[in-house]
This record gives structure tokens, sequence and C-alpha cells, in this order.
């Protein structure tokens, strides 16, 4: 919205020089967390009396640790605090006319709408458990298909015109059309080395990183403060990859694909770490809000979602580490505790509780100690995939 009102202003003026700086897309990723960080401050206290006037209280589930019961009544669905603040900050200082930060928006906000409606189960009708699994990841299931699908052809064209006759041509070829180099599966680390999806190995990939980032994060926010920073780490660091997939020197120089109007989306990743941190300053512990699913979803499948706009897919999973690990966790003690029922007539662990952090909480862990330790790895893990950028 700013940007288009600067561009009206100096073209009615050409005097006014100062709006210039309004086409710089660091200014404006700049001013948008600062922004979104102000909003998140100034609108927290509000949102959290709203949630506590509203009785929307966290439920703990029987079998949770015993040092969370007092956490109980903790109000939740504080996402909405991070995606108000977001939505606001996006909208003010983005390129309204750029298609990846409206499918960033429309994913993002999808989730959050499935995340909305789980925790509203758990909290008005009391139920722990919330939204049955069948359900959440059906509806996760079609907005990760509907994106992968506008994707797989706004990776090659530069309008949404242009995607749809992609579209088309796709269908009308018998679904045999080829993708470009800069739509295959980058390798870090490797000097121009991507492997070509197709069609459907695009859809598939971007599927199953959409979604899985998604449950990834909300299965890590289990203790206060616990999967923001690390939200806020990963997505500032992807920011720094739109922007140079989004510029074609930059992109040129250190033989990335150049993929028109990517950088926009440092914008959208600014903001969400200017409301990430303005959320922590609530959800530190002893945390004051939780984030619910509303905002793990849809921050999950935000990061997701531009990893495979700027193709960092494999970057994503490294720098995301915590999150990757926290999700094996679940599935290996699942798996595992079926397994040994079915086999030894009793279900085993693993691990002494999933997901990973209520182990190491089991293993003699304070909370704070679980959550800065996880930072500072998660902070290490974004340096490697940073590092990607000259190391190849």
């Amino acid at each position: 919205m700013l940007l288009m009102l600067a561009q009206w202003l100096q073209a009615l003026s050409p005097d006014l020089g100062f709006f210039r700086v309004f086409q710089y897309i660091t200014f404006r990723a700049v001013m948008a967390a600062l922004t979104a960080l102000l909003i998140g401050l100034v609108a927290g206290p509000w949102v959290i009396r709203r949630l506590v006037s509203l009785k929307i209280g966290q439920p703990i589930r029987d079998y949770a640790m015993q040092t969370h019961l007092s956490k109980s009544g903790t109000p939740t669905m504080g996402g909405v605090l991070i995606l108000i603040a977001i939505a606001v900050s996006t909208i003010l200082w983005s390129d309204w006319s750029n298609r990846f930060v409206w499918i960033v928006m429309l994913v993002t906000f999808g989730f959050g709408a499935i995340g909305w409606a789980d925790d509203w189960r758990k909290v008005v009708r009391k139920d722990p458990e919330g939204m049955p699994s069948k359900e959440k990841y059906l509806w996760q299931s079609l907005i990760g298909l509907v994106a992968a699908l506008y994707l797989v052809f706004s990776i090659s064209e530069s309008s949404n015109l242009k995607v749809m006759e992609l579209f088309w041509s796709w269908i009308g070829s018998g679904f045999d059309l080829s993708l470009p180099p800069k739509a295959g599966l980058m390798v870090p680390f490797m000097k121009e080395v991507s492997y070509p999806l197709g069609i459907l190995g695009f859809v598939v990939l971007t599927y199953l990183v959409i979604v899985g980032s998604s449950n990834a994060v909300n299965l890590t926010d289990g203790l206060d403060g616990l999967a923001i920073m690390p939200v806020v780490m990963v997505g500032s660091a992807l920011g720094v990859f739109a922007y140079v997939t989004g510029s074609s020197v930059y992109s040129k120089y250190l033989i990335f694909p150049y993929i028109p109007g990517s950088g926009e989306l440092m914008i959208f990743c600014a903001a969400m770490a200017g409301a990430g941190l303005a959320f922590l300053w609530f959800n530190t512990h002893p945390a004051q809000v939780f984030m619910g699913d509303v905002g793990a979803l849809a921050l999950g499948a935000a990061l997701g979602t531009i990893a495979v706009i700027v193709r960092q897919e494999i970057v994503l999973a490294i720098m995301g580490g915590i999150f990757v690990v926290e999700a094996l966790s679940v599935m290996l003690q699942v798996s595992y505790f079926k397994y040994s029922k079915k086999k030894y007539g009793e279900g085993r662990r693993i691990f002494k509780m999933a997901p990973l952090h209520h182990h190491f909480e089991k293993s003699g862990w304070h909370e704070t100690q679980v959550v800065v330790r996880f930072w500072i790895i998660t902070m290490l893990l974004c340096l490697v995939g940073l590092s990607t950028l000259k190391l190849r």
C-alpha cells in the first residue's frame, strides 16, 4: 500500500525524491519488521486480556508432563496476534502486485484457519485432542495441493495469466510438460547441481514440504518460547535467500536461480520476524499466552511455502533441524510403540516421552534449558544454511 502511495506521490511531484527509498526492498523489510514488532507489543496485552475474558485457556492432556499442569488455563490461540501483525505489516509495506506474497499469505492464513478450528474445539468443547487428525490432514492436504499446483507454474512465469495458460497447456499436453532447470531440486554446497523433478515430482515435494513443516512446527510448540524463536531465525534466513533469488545481480553472482518477484518475500519474512519477537515478549517463560495451533500451523506452512519458492527445500530442513528432529521423534516413538506392542504384547518406547523436548525434560533438564539450548542449535543450523550462499 505504502509503495503504491509513494510511487503516486513521486509521479505527482518529482521533487519529492525521498519517496524513492520505498523502491528498496531492504528499506521496506526493515520497516515491515518494526511495524509488526510494534503492533505485536502494543496489541499484545489487549489480545491476552480478550482471550482471558473469553476463557480461552489451554487444556492440558492427562498424560502430559506433571510440571506443565500449572499451565492449565493459560490463554491460548495467541497466534492470532502474530497473524494480525504479519498481515497488517505485509499489506502496508509489500508490493500488492507480487504473486508470491499473496500465495504465501493465502497458505499462511489457510493453515491458520485450520489451527483456529482445532484450538476452538479444544477450548470451547473442552476436548484436549481438538480436531481429529484425519479431518485436519484433509484440509491441510487440500490447501497444500492447491498451493503446489500454483507454484509449479508460477516459478516459471511472472504473471497469473501466464500461469493459467501454462496450466491449461499442461492439461492439453496430456500432463506431459517439462519445467525449466530452476524448478529442480537444488542441492546445497554443490555448484549448479539440481535434480529435475517434473511437474508431478514438484507438486509432491511442495505438498510434503508445506504440510510437513506446518506439522513439525506445531509439534515443536510445546514449551514456552520453544517454537517461536526458531521460526524467527529460520524465517529471517529464508528472507536472505528470497532477496538473493529475486535479484538478477546477486543470483547470477552466487549461482542461484533467478526467480523474478521472489525478493518481495523478504518483506513477509521481516514481518514474520518482527511479529514473532513481539509474541516472544509475552510467550517467554513463564508464558502469559500460548501460540496454539492457529499460530504454529500457519507459521510452519509459511516457512515451507517460502522455501519452495526460493528453491531451498533441503536448506530449510537443515536450518529447521529442530523442527525435523521433533517430528521424527514423534514418528519413531509411535511406530516403535505399535511395532513392539504387536511383537511383544506391550508397547515400548525409544524416548522417555515425545516430542523430543519432553524427553530432555524427563532427563532432568529445566524447561528454560531445553528452550535456550534448542535456540542455540537453531542459530548454528541457520548459519550453516546461510553458508550455502557462498560455499558451493
